[in-house]
């Protein structure tokens, strides 16, 4: 998939709130099953969503490239993966004021 093409995807799955909110819970706690997500959504966030909501919203990570999932058994993991906002960051880098790029 070309870069930018993925990073129209990244954004696409940031602007939600719910996507966002799944991602901070992959970073406090990685390779969670669709199950343990769903019930953190509901007791941490008060997120009433069905399961199959939360797995749209996972696949749109997914698509984006931002989580990745490995099957265990009947159980499918998700795993939060950093590195499509490293093309972000590398197209727009980080400069201080009165600093060349």
């Amino acid at each position: 998939m070309p870069i930018l093409t993925r990073m129209g995807d990244v954004f696409k799955a940031l602007a939600d709130p719910t996507r966002r909110t799944i991602l901070d819970e992959l970073t406090e706690r990685d390779d969670q099953t669709l199950f343990e997500i769903c019930v953190r959504l509901t007791s941490r966030h008060q997120l009433s969503l069905t399961r199959q909501a939360v797995s749209q919203h996972l696949a749109v990570l997914e698509e984006a490239g931002l989580i990745t999932t490995r099957k265990q058994g009947r159980y499918k993991f998700h795993h939060l993966d950093t590195t499509p906002l490293a093309a972000i960051f590398e197209r727009w880098p980080v400069t201080r004021k009165g600093q060349a790029p």
